[in-house]
């Protein structure tokens, strides 16, 4: 699964000027970039022209290599899964009250947003079928497997999984609650 090339620039750029000390200020004077441009590309509100990269890997005296460094790379499971205490917390100066915990992202184009919470019923089990779409499951409550030609992924409370539908995927709970899930589908369009 690729993350988006936005929250993965913006991120890079802002921790390569904290490790270097330098204020949003001082890397918009050294780069010839404005304050307002440099903080949108931080909180991921723009991406940058690779000229604009150009100038910001300079200003940090980096080669441009290091900013866009991995951001086609792929994880190693057809998945991707957030554990309940593993997102990170995200600083944007421009969202002061605000706290945002970066849980997964990914570019989108022609698609359909479809969003469901679903109830699976104890001792459930759904067989292996694909969907035309990406999905993305958060568990609000109780316990789920997904099943996944690499094995089963299990899923607690705070838990998010990512993965294409594609691929085959059961749904299984052996417990005696009731699950609750926040679920996010992405159709694709057919051409």
């Amino acid at each position: 699964m690729k993350h988006d090339k936005l929250s993965l620039i913006g991120q890079r750029i802002q921790e390569l000027r904290k490790a270097k000390k330098m204020s949003l200020r001082e890397l918009a004077k050294r780069s010839d970039l404005s304050v307002g441009l440099l903080s949108k590309i931080e909180n991921f509100r723009t991406v940058p022209s690779l000229s604009v990269l150009v100038a910001i890997a300079n200003a940090l005296e980096v080669d441009v290599s290091v900013l866009v460094k991995n951001i086609n790379g792929e994880t190693a499971a057809s998945y991707l899964l957030v554990r309940a205490e593993e997102g990170e917390l995200e600083k944007r100066d421009d969202s002061k009250g605000l706290l945002y915990k970066y849980l997964l992202s990914q570019d989108l184009a022609s698609y359909s947003l479809r969003v469901n919470e679903v109830l699976i019923s104890p001792h459930t089990y759904r067989k292996p079928l694909s969907t035309n779409a990406l999905e993305l499951i958060h568990v609000l409550e109780g316990a789920v497997q997904y099943g996944f030609k690499e094995g089963e992924v299990h899923l607690a409370p705070g838990d998010t999984l990512y993965f294409d539908g594609i691929q085959a995927h059961s749904v299984r709970n052996d417990t005696e609650q009731t699950a609750r899930l926040f679920k996010v589908y992405l159709l694709r369009h057919n051409e």
